[in-house]
C-alpha cells in the first residue's frame, strides 16, 4: 500500500478535511452508537468513493488502489486462519485446558493482573508476536479470570500490554526487526534505545496492574475449584500437552515463518487430540473449522473451552480487508501524502520533530489501522527531518515503535485491535483504559522529546 501512485493531488486543508470527516463517522459509529466497525468502514468507503469521482478520478484508478489496498493484508489474513486453527487444535489437544489448570495452581488473585501482565511480557518477548501470544496465554488468562469473577477488561489490557511490550522489545519481532531496518538501525541497538522509554512504561504498568488487582476476599474460590475439576473430568490435563508451546518457541527462536510455524504448531496439537480423544476425520475437520465445542457436566469449563476455528476468525478477516481498502483509496486520491508533505515541513526544533513523528504513527494507526504502515510512512517521512535536528536515526526508529506498533490495538478497526477483541471476546473500547504500557508508550516518548533526555546526536560531522 505505502507504493500506491496518487492519483489526486488535494490541498492540505482539502486532505484535511477529508480525514476530520472519516474519522468522525468511525469514532460516532463505533464509540457513541456502539455499531461493529463494519458498516461505519464501509460507509467511508463509500465516501471516498464519492469524493473521488467528485475529484474526476476514474473509477478504475479507484478500484485498482482499493485492491492493492486490501491485498497488503492477505499475510495478515493467512496468519489469522491458522490463529483460529491454531486455537480450536490446542483446545482438542489439551494445551490450552492445561494452560488454564496450572494457571490456576499457580495464580494468586492478590496480584493477578500484575501477573498476567509479566507473563505475558516474558511470553511475548520468547515468540516475538503480540497475536501469538493473546491468542495462547491470553486466551487461558481470560478463561481464569472469568471463573475467578475478575475484571475481563482489566484483565485484557494487562495481556495486550504485557504481550505488545514483549513483542517490542523482542529481537524476534517482526514489527522490531522492520522499524530498525526501515531507518536502517542496528536491531540490537534499536532495541536498547528503546529500553529509555519502555522499561519505565513497564515499571508504572506494572506497579499500576498491582494497585489493581482484586483482593482475596472479592474473588470466588468455590468456582475455581469447580472449575479446576471440571477440567480435570476432561481428561485432557497432561504435561505433554504443553509440547507445542515449546516448538512454537524453537520454531521462532529458529526465525522459522510464522505460517509455517503455526501449521506446525497446530498439526501438532491435531495430533495429540487424536491421540488423547480419537476423533473421525470428518470431526477434526469439522472442529477445526467451525471451532471446538467442550460437553461436559459443567456450564463453566463448556463456556471456557467452546471457542476457536477458521469460522472465528471470518468477522475479522472481512474488518481487516475493508480497514485496508480504505486505506488503499485514502492513499489513491493522495491524502495521505498531501498530510505527511504538510508535517514534514512543520516540525522544525527536536521536540516539535518527534511529535510530529510520533502524531503520524498514531494518525496512521487511526486512519488505516495498520501497524506496519503506520512504521513505514513514519520512517519514510521523518527520516530527513532527524538528520537536520541533529537526531541519530534510532530516535526516530524508537518513536515509530513507542507512537506506531503500541498504538496498534488501541483502535477498534485497526488489524490488531479487531483480531484481539475477537480472541478474547472483548471490544477493543472497553479494554483500551487499561492498556497502561501501551498508552504511555507515545507520552513518554514525546516527554523525552521535549526534555531532550536520552536523546542521541548525530556526530558534528554528519550534521
Amino acid at each position: 500500500m505505502f507504493r500506491i501512485k496518487a492519483k489526486s493531488n488535494p490541498r492540505f486543508i482539502e486532505a484535511g478535511f477529508m480525514i476530520i470527516l472519516c474519522i468522525t463517522i468511525l469514532a460516532f459509529s463505533i464509540g457513541y452508537l456502539q455499531a461493529t466497525p463494519h458498516i461505519p468502514i464501509f460507509l467511508v468507503i463509500v465516501l471516498l468513493l464519492t469524493y473521488g469521482l467528485l475529484k474526476k478520478v476514474p473509477f478504475r484508478d479507484l478500484e485498482e488502489g482499493m485492491i492493492a489496498g486490501a491485498s497488503a493484508g492477505l499475510g495478515a489474513v493467512f496468519i489469522f486462519f491458522f490463529i483460529g486453527l491454531l486455537i480450536s487444535s490446542w483446545i482438542m489437544s489439551g494445551t490450552i485446558p492445561t494452560l488454564i489448570y496450572y494457571g490456576f495452581l499457580t495464580i494468586s488473585p492478590s496480584f493477578f493482573f500484575a501477573i498476567v501482565f509479566l507473563i505475558c511480557s516474558i511470553v511475548g518477548m520468547a515468540v516475538g508476536s503480540s497475536l501469538t501470544t493473546v491468542a495462547t496465554v491470553g486466551v487461558a488468562f481470560i478463561g481464569i479470570a472469568e471463573a475467578m469473577d475478575i475484571s475481563l477488561a482489566i484483565t485484557a489490557g494487562a495481556i495486550v500490554s504485557g504481550a505488545f511490550f514483549g513483542d517490542k522489545m523482542s529481537p524476534l519481532s517482526d514489527t522490531t526487526n522492520l522499524a530498525s531496518g526501515t531507518v536502517g538501525v542496528d536491531l540490537f541497538e534499536h532495541i536498547k534505545n528503546m529500553g529509555w522509554t519502555t522499561i519505565p512504561a513497564f515499571l508504572i504498568s506494572f506497579v499500576l496492574y498491582v494497585m489493581l488487582s482484586p483482593t482475596t476476599a472479592t474473588t470466588s474460590f468455590d468456582t475455581v475449584e469447580q472449575l479446576k475439576e471440571g477440567l480435570l473430568t476432561t481428561g485432557m490435563i497432561h504435561w505433554y500437552t504443553l509440547l507445542p508451546i515449546a516448538v512454537l518457541i524453537l520454531m521462532t527462536f529458529y526465525k522459522a515463518p510464522a505460517i509455517l510455524t503455526l501449521a506446525v504448531v497446530t498439526l501438532l496439537g491435531v495430533g495429540l487430540g487424536s491421540i488423547i480423544n480419537p476423533l473421525p476425520i470428518a470431526d477434526v475437520f469439522h472442529i477445526l473449522f467451525d471451532g471446538y465445542v467442550s460437553q461436559t457436566n459443567y456450564p463453566e469449563v463448556d463456556a471456557l473451552l467452546t471457542r476457536g476455528g477458521m469460522n472465528s476468525m471470518l468477522g475479522t478477516i472481512a474488518l481487516v480487508l475493508l480497514a485496508l481498502t480504505m486505506g488503499g483509496l485514502l492513499f489513491t486520491l493522495g491524502i495521505i501524502q498531501s498530510i505527511l508533505a504538510r508535517v514534514e515541513s512543520l516540525f522544525k526544533s527536536t521536540g516539535s520533530v518527534i511529535t510530529g513523528a510520533a502524531i503520524t504513527g498514531i494518525g496512521v494507526n487511526t486512519l488505516i489501522g495498520e501497524q506496519y504502515l503506520s512504521i513505514l510512512l513514519t520512517g519514510e517521512a521523518f527520516k530527513a527531518q532527524f538528520a537536520k535536528v541533529g537526531l541519530a536515526p534510532k530516535n526516530l526508529s524508537r518513536v515509530m515503535e513507542d507512537a506506531g506498533t503500541v498504538v496498534n490495538p488501541l483502535v477498534p478497526w485497526s488489524v490488531c485491535g479487531m483480531f484481539i477483541a475477537s480472541v478474547l471476546d472483548i471490544s477493543t473500547l472497553a479494554y483500551l483504559p487499561f492498556t497502561f504500557f501501551c498508552l504511555l508508550g507515545p507520552i513518554l516518548t514525546v516527554i523525552f522529546g521535549w526534555s531532550g533526555k536520552t536523546l542521541t546526536k548525530l556526530p558534528s560531522n554528519s550534521n
